[in-house]
């Protein structure tokens, strides 16, 4: 009864901290710096007996097995950037394996494990490829697996899109620079579910203590008119540029000076994303169909003394760390904790498909009926990617990006692409 009455606890903290922001946890890799400079680190395949295996995880999608043939626009897609992600993606197999049930579904890394070390061997330029080399090398090691849904019908799913947006800040509060930019608070708890009871595992909520008490984390309104605020990396501009950067997760940010630092994902509040852009219709000023950032943008300088009651109204508070840009071509770390590559990563449901598989996938540009059909990898999640081929394609960095992002609502589907040797797609 204890039991019982302490799962219904946390089911209702865990109702209260709702996510919406990707979950960032990685497994660790052997010290924090390697896992920081992951991609910097030459590729390293450990002897296949060395590998420690973990207790599979079951995915509830189905695979069928397919020819390269039957994938459209294989031969067409000219594979630009793609065996550096396929590298960096076997930096990320080749990490050492937690089996931790509160982070995501991971490609099992003992099947990539011949595939990685072919990697090793195959002498192909990572800076700048042979196109055709790295064509007939997927095609020697992997396996094209049709995705189906639960039912056993090939899986077909919204395809969203997002990015990486710029921003103009500054490290002092000052002048135009008025909307702060939070680092993790100090008082900010996780509770990883899965380690008290294994039927909610992958489940966890964030809080705070009160005393001796778990609350939920404050809201976003509760934040801005707390006396202890969390520490601000920077002070944006304009406050619905620093709003929709939180949206997708991460951003850059412009300093004065002219320097450009990402603002990587580090945390959250816990609490449910609400839409701006609803409240603005439910109060009247301006219908939903038109809620886009230069509308909202518009109303917040109409409306000075109201906008952070706007920004209010979504409770969800996302927190930051800085980091520095070494490779403009990389973007930031996803879930998966490799940096995203523009048009080539994507988010998707771990349930269905394990982060780190290279997918093959079909569907059209944004708001058009024009093919876009890539290979691209698994290294990221949602709170709003659930299902088979629900996917969020990282377009990359700056303005077209984000109007491509923005435009993006197309139906897909895809196949995964699983080494030869290692039969049906398996995850960890």
């Amino acid at each position: 009864m204890k039991k019982l009455l302490l799962s219904s606890a946390l089911l209702a903290l865990l109702a209260a901290c709702s996510t919406v922001p990707p979950e960032s946890g990685v497994t660790p890799a052997p010290s924090v710096g390697q896992a920081e400079n992951l991609v910097e680190q030459p590729l390293r395949v450990p002897d296949l007996a060395a590998m420690r295996d973990t207790k599979p995880r079951a995915l509830a999608g189905k695979f069928q097995q397919a020819s390269w043939a039957a994938l459209p626009g294989w031969q067409s897609d000219d594979l630009h950037l793609v065996w550096k992600a396929f590298v960096n993606n076997c930096k990320g197999l080749m990490r050492p394996v937690s089996g931790s049930l509160a982070l995501p579904a991971r490609a099992t890394p003992r099947v990539w494990q011949p595939v990685c070390s072919a990697v090793l061997q195959s002498g192909i330029a990572v800076g700048n490829p042979d196109t055709a080399q790295v064509r007939r090398f997927l095609q020697e090691h992997l396996q094209p697996w049709r995705l189906l849904d639960p039912a056993g019908h090939a899986a077909k799913n919204m395809v969203t899109g997002y990015y990486e947006p710029l921003i103009h800040a500054s490290r002092i509060h000052q002048g135009a620079y008025q909307w702060p930019l939070y680092a993790a608070p100090a008082d900010l708890l996780t509770v990883d579910l899965g380690a008290v009871y294994p039927e909610l595992a992958g489940k966890r909520v964030r809080g705070k203590l009160v005393g001796n008490r778990v609350v939920p984390y404050d809201t976003r309104a509760q934040i801005a008119s707390s006396p202890t605020q969390p520490p601000v990396i920077v002070w944006a501009n304009d406050p619905v540029d620093a709003f929709f950067l939180q949206i997708q997760g991460s951003g850059r940010a412009q300093l004065p000076d002219g320097e450009v630092v990402r603002l990587a994902y580090a945390d959250h509040n816990g609490r449910p994303y609400a839409s701006i852009g609803k409240w603005l219709a439910d109060k009247g000023y301006m219908p939903l169909s038109q809620a886009s950032m230069q509308n909202i943008k518009a109303w917040a300088k109409s409306n000075p003394g109201r906008v952070q009651e706007m920004l209010n109204a979504n409770p969800a508070m996302v927190f930051f760390r800085e980091e520095a840009i070494v490779d403009p071509e990389l973007g930031p770390k996803g879930a998966y904790g490799l940096p995203l590559i523009g048009e080539r990563s994507v988010a998707i449901d771990t349930t269905f498909v394990p982060l780190g598989t290279p997918l093959f996938l079909s569907t059209q540009y944004p708001a058009s009926k024009k093919p876009l059909q890539r290979l691209v990898f698994a290294q990221d999640t949602g709170a709003a990617i659930r299902g088979a081929a629900r996917t969020d394609f990282y377009w990359g960095f700056g303005e077209e990006a984000g109007a491509q992002a923005g435009r993006m609502k197309q139906q897909g589907e895809m196949w995964v692409l699983w080494p030869k040797q290692g039969g049906a797609p398996s995850a960890r």
